[in-house]
């Protein structure tokens, strides 16, 4: 084994990892569909064909640089690839790129200062296109630096491009498929609008990016005409006008405005104000516009003269068919065509509001009233959100912008009732962040209605991680399905491959390019609608032309046909897709469950009855440490390569993969969280594989020189079944997806090995030389080695860089094992790892070890003993006996770390521990909570809560506790022990309790001295930058007679541990020096100097 540099630097190690990996071409070998015959170093030979596992990519567009959530599901990615090409599988990892939509468009708009559609008109579709294609692969370079820099393997060289032909040509394919299913139609639809890209956006794109607003929200009167007095029954004597009092959010809609809408069964009422009108208002929402009205206000109002009454009350069906005066003149010549009247709505509620709601055609509600009622649809709104010149007040306004003015002029017509500001949420385009708005439009839609049911059936085959998404946020989405929109008005994409005839409007939708070839007798080297727009043919159903329509494909079809785009299908690789389909794995963020992850599941339902996945992990939203979303002009977070440069990919890969943010859950990023998977993790890691090289190298050990027989050691046995138990922990983890629960119990076991096993064991390393040593130490040597090399091939999925440099090293003259990388071995398996017996009773023996360590040096700290002052007594309190026969085999350790010298064991409680129990509410209280109701509730808690301490050991033997029909158990209470009171130095953790003896008698006050001495002695040695193995001569001079007392009864204790050959006090300063090169050290033990002089002796 080569010497390790105790003073590494993570980024710069693992940029020799890379180096190493090109150099010896480790990811094309790890891709090589036939495994070796064998791990040995110098076998090349190939094996049989290994087993595919299907991975899918989602593609990201190249416009943009990478950021932490593409790092968060790129590493994800890159473990489960890891880890199956470590199983054994042929894992293909091919990358591709998003290189349509609004991303590429809006570059080249701001680029060109092409403001709106019709200046991309204006300028010329095929030279925007062309611009678009240009710009499309420009930061590729930087995605391929960052994914390999972040440690992740992909292969770049096969990539995907939507872009291309063969992919296109495979959507056009999908799309005919659909067409041919008859679940492609063309309809007339109130969708989802943005004026920001000018195109209807899916029913999913429009849920994407919703943020909470504040808008206008406004009562306004429309005049009923005269014939309403008498159908309502108003008093005949007035002559006051009558109005509908209607409110909106959407002052906008108002112009074109050409209905209202109310319930035919809600109870509605007349208000009588006083020598102004009638208003007619929901009569459970009476009281919102008219607050001074009292709870019962039929026929009477508050007592003043002048305040509101109720003089009517009927059915909404009295209003229907009411004609009103618009509340703008601009479409008032549609009167004659069934507008502005009242029609009838059952999505009129009394929630909030008047009752009565406006309709215009920026509805869906509204379009399906005026198509049933032939009312005329109106729309004077343009492709960029602003009045056309028939809405002549605000021409060429913004819609949003023209709020106000739309308010004042009502407010100067007399119509405006109230005003105010409501706090809601609305959703915004997810790719311009402007308001979208409702607008009724023909576009193209897939019929998903239509296969909701073989939908869901396929997303119950699926394994969601975790598994709440599956038939939560997913689940509830598929059974809300709607029709998607797939036609956008926009111009670099996949164009809709229909063509209609000029003449008879008969369509006609191709399918692959050999058969636009075939009908327009042209070549054809290019799907997009500029190089293909002008080719015609004739139609089969009258002699007119059939030209292409002028929409293209929402993106989000083109990457939900990624897996038959990729490969080509089926126009190439037909029998191998359908042999691999449908992928084993993909992941995501969770925006993707109304995004990716929807389209792929329509698309493959649709056309191959089946979901395009098995297995999905759903990563969580990584957002900035203020808890708000990453924004380079905020500057509130450090840039990804930054922290990479400076803490190493393997320190930002364990912090994501430990997080959280691998269950779905947000994750905000803080920097110091990955300097302390540094800290506590990768260092501690490093240290323990460098105190193994170190001391190896000094007794000249190698890894071929393994003892023949098991160690006999039971901290060796342990860290053994530890690591076996992790194995295959980690094994069952990432088999099933996972990651959190591989990812927590690595970074544990660094603890265990490094500040349990190592530390309770570092002696071992510096025996002597007799045979019980030697052989003691071979185990000792052994046994470390093993764990850090299995352990690494276990970590090598999720750190991949330090993995690599310990294996590399450790598996140096280790018959059997090649050490070409760590990623060319199988993921370990304790059949193949021997001596990775699993005991669980030593592995529970080890975990009341170390909560005894932790409460004993608590203890210690609540009284002021410091570690190194020895202490009489600790008594150990555990109800299982056999657990105390566990405990005494590590009696010594115990001793040892908690620096008692004895340790006494008993299971009887009665005298030290006082017992209690609670219900266990994250059990029960769901379930309980609604079958008991609040008061037995109550009752039950009180039960539990005042149970002695003889029925709560009985529960725990296996008893129960009755409370009327329910009997309960042990796992259904919260069973806690404390120690009684008047136990000075006592505490307990869960079922153990400890008590420390306190009291320090005057030789364990010398010995305590002789240990703080060798505490400064050691602390000397590493800053003087002596070897480990380095001995010593140790003189000392001090005017404190307890001191030298205690430095003369524990002479050999201290020359032991310090590796002195000799020490002695010296009453001259001189004498300190001898023939050290060191100046003597001036140090402190118990408030008394002493001068301490090392000498190292030369070999």
């Amino acid at each position: 084994m080569e010497p390790v540099d105790p003073n590494v630097s993570f980024p710069r190690l693992e940029q020799k990892i890379l180096e190493v990996w090109q150099e010896r071409d480790i990811f094309r070998r790890s891709m090589d569909p036939r495994a070796p015959q064998s791990l040995a170093a110098d076998s090349s030979a190939p094996g049989e064909l290994r087993k595919s596992y299907v991975f899918y990519d989602g593609p990201p567009f190249a416009t943009g640089l990478p950021h932490y959530g593409h790092l968060l599901a790129g590493t994800i990615k890159d473990v489960i690839g890891r880890f199956f090409t470590m199983k054994g599988f042929h894992v293909d990892r091919r990358f591709g790129w998003d290189c349509h939509g609004v991303p590429v468009e809006f570059e080249i708009q701001k680029k060109l200062e092409l403001y709106g559609a019709k200046a991309v008109r204006e300028f010329g579709i095929d030279r925007f296109n062309e611009e678009c294609r240009s710009i499309v692969l420009r930061y590729t370079k930087e995605w391929e630096q960052f994914v390999r820099r972040s440690g992740r393997w992909v292969d770049f060289d096969r990539q995907y491009r939507t872009m291309d032909l063969e992919f296109m040509e495979s959507v056009w394919w999908a799309l005919k498929s659909l067409w041919d299913r008859g679940l492609i139609y063309e309809g007339f639809k109130c969708v989802a609008y943005s004026t920001g890209i000018n195109t209807p956006l899916s029913n999913f794109e429009a849920n994407l990016n919703y943020k909470s607003v504040q808008d206008p929200a406004i009562t306004i009167r429309a005049e009923l005409h005269d014939e309403a007095r008498n159908r309502l029954e108003l008093p005949a004597a007035s002559n006051l006008p009558v109005y509908a009092y209607v409110w909106t959010t959407t002052p906008w809609t108002l112009p074109s405005n050409m209905a209202i809408a109310a319930g035919e069964q809600i109870r509605y009422v007349a208000v009588l104000v006083p020598g102004k009108e009638y208003a007619i208002v929901a009569k459970a929402l009476a009281r919102r516009v008219f607050p001074e009205l009292p709870e019962d206000a039929h026929m009477q109002n508050g007592g003043a003269d002048d305040a509101p009454i109720v003089v009517a009350e009927f059915l909404g069906s009295r209003l229907v068919d009411l004609p009103y005066t618009p509340f703008f003149p601009y479409f008032e010549k549609e009167r004659a065509n069934n507008a502005f009247r009242i029609y009838s709505g059952d999505f009129v509620s009394e929630e909030d509001g008047t009752g009565l709601v406006h309709l215009a055609s920026f509805g869906e509600d509204d379009l399906a009233v005026f198509q049933k009622h032939q009312i005329p649809i109106v729309d004077p709104v343009d492709e960029d959100g602003r009045f056309d010149a028939v809405v002549s007040d605000f021409a060429g306004q913004y819609i949003k912008d023209a709020d106000p003015k739309i308010i004042a002029a009502l407010k100067q017509r007399g119509l405006l009732v109230q005003h105010q500001t409501i706090e809601h949420s609305y959703p915004f385009c997810w790719r311009t962040d402007t308001p979208l708005i409702y607008k009724s439009i023909s576009s193209w839609f897939v019929r998903v209605e239509q296969i909701q049911d073989l939908l869901l059936h396929a997303n119950s085959t699926i394994r969601w991680v975790p598994d709440h998404i599956k038939d939560g946020r997913f689940g509830k989405w598929l059974e809300g399905a709607r029709d998607w929109a797939i036609s956008r008005n926009r111009f670099w994409g996949t164009p809709l491959p229909i063509w209609r005839c000029d003449s008879c409007a008969q369509t006609r939708c191709l399918g692959s390019v050999a058969e636009l070839e075939a009908l327009s007798k042209a070549e054809v080297t290019d799907l997009h609608s500029h190089r293909i727009d002008h080719l015609t043919f004739s139609c089969e159903s009258c002699a007119g032309t059939m030209r292409r329509i002028p929409e293209v494909l929402d993106c989000w079809f083109e990457s939900g046909a990624m897996p038959y785009g990729q490969a080509h299908y089926p126009f190439e690789q037909k029998e191998q897709f359908e042999e691999h389909f449908p992928a084993d794995f993909i992941a995501e963020g969770l925006d993707q469950t109304r995004g990716w992850f929807y389209t792929l599941l329509v698309l493959s339902t649709a056309l191959f009855g089946r979901p395009a996945f098995r297995n999905v992990i759903v990563n969580g939203i990584v957002l900035a440490e203020d808890g708000r979303k990453m924004s380079k002009s905020l500057q509130n977070y450090p840039p990804p390569d930054k922290v990479m440069n400076e803490h190493g990919a393997d320190a930002l890969r364990l912090y994501l993969l430990s997080s959280a943010a691998t269950r779905a859950e947000e994750l905000r990023f803080s920097e110091e969280g990955v300097r302390q998977v540094v800290r506590q993790t990768l260092l501690p890691l490093w240290n323990a594989y460098n105190f193994l090289v170190t001391y190896a190298q000094v007794d000249q050990w190698t890894p071929a020189a393994l003892p023949d027989e098991p160690s006999p050691n039971i901290l060796d046995r342990w860290i053994l079944s530890k690591i076996g138990s992790l194995v295959d922990g980690v094994d069952t983890a990432l088999s099933s997806y996972h990651l959190y629960s591989a990812a927590q119990p690595i970074l544990d076991f660094v603890d265990q090995l490094t500040n349990w096993y190592i530390r309770l064991n570092r002696r071992r390393f510096w025996a002597g030389n007799k045979p019980a040593e030697v052989a003691d130490k071979q185990h000792a040597y052994a046994t470390l080695h093993q764990a850090l090399l299995s352990f690494v091939r276990v970590l090598a999925p999720l750190a991949p860089f330090i993995s690599e440099e310990i294996f590399q090293n450790l598996s140096r003259e280790l018959p059997g094992l090649s050490s070409d990388s760590v990623h060319l071995t199988p993921f370990p398996s304790r059949e193949e790892l021997q001596g990775l017996e699993i005991d669980r009773d030593l592995e529970h023996t080890m975990e009341l070890f170390e909560e005894i360590i932790l409460l004993g040096r608590g203890l210690r700290n609540d009284h002021g003993l410091k570690v190194r002052q020895p202490l009489a007594k600790l008594t150990v309190v555990y109800p299982d006996a056999a657990a105390l026969e566990g405990l005494r085999q590590v009696d010594a350790y115990i001793r040892d770390e908690l620096n008692v010298k004895e340790v006494a064991y008993t299971a009887e409680e009665e005298e030290i521990v006082t017992l209690s129990a609670k219900l266990n509410t994250r059990r029960l209280g769901k379930v309980l909570g609604p079958k008991l109701g609040r008061e037995k509730m109550a009752e039950l808690n009180k039960r539990v809560q005042s149970l002695s301490t003889d029925e709560i050991r009985a529960i725990e033997r296996g008893g129960s506790l009755q409370f009327y029909e329910l009997e309960l158990t042990g796992e259904d209470l919260l069973i806690s022990r404390s120690p009684k009171s008047g136990m000075d130095a006592a505490a307990s953790s869960g079922q153990i309790t400890i008590v420390l003896d306190t009291a320090l008698t005057q030789e364990l006050r010398l010995e305590g001295s002789a240990r703080d001495f060798v505490n400064r002695v050691q602390k000397l040695r590493k800053d003087m930058g002596f070897d480990v193995a380095d001995r010593i001569i140790t003189r000392y001079m001090t005017a404190c007679p307890r001191l030298t007392t205690a430095l003369v009864e524990f002479r050999e204790y201290v020359m032991q541990e310090t590796l002195s050959v000799e020490m002695g006090e010296v009453t001259e300063e001189d004498d300190l020096k001898g023939s050290s090169t060191h100046l003597p050290s001036l140090q402190e033990i118990d408030g008394k100097s002493i001068i301490i002089s090392l000498t190292r002796i030369q070999a």
